[in-house]
């Protein structure tokens, strides 16, 4: 027998599947986790001066960095919301053949 919470996510996840699937629906909603990965290094990027005897970067070289930073961030939240889909995919999978094993007892 399902719990409430199982039904409800079987519900939710029949809804909301396809468009969770979608590239620009989990960088949108896996921006703000992307940034935060990122963050350390924009900080490090705005605060150069704690190191004194660093070599001063150049505005090629903080552009460069930058377009990185942007980069890593983005693969890190489409990487982290495409693994959140896979996982709920999964426990849908499950839930589902629990239910028709239940529904045929």
């Amino acid at each position: 027998m399902l719990s409430k919470e199982e039904i409800k996510f079987i519900e939710y996840w029949e809804k909301n599947r396809e468009k969770e699937k979608n590239i620009l629906f989990q960088l949108g909603y896996g921006a703000p986790w992307g940034l935060i990965f990122a963050l350390p290094v924009l900080v490090a990027l705005i605060f150069n001066d704690w190191y004194k005897r660093m070599v001063p970067i150049s505005v090629g070289q903080l552009i460069t960095i930058c377009i990185a930073v942007l980069a890593i961030a983005v693969f890190y939240a489409v990487f982290r919301m495409k693994f959140k889909w896979d996982y709920n995919e999964q426990q849908y999978k499950e839930l589902k053949f629990k239910q028709m094993k239940n529904d045929a007892a």
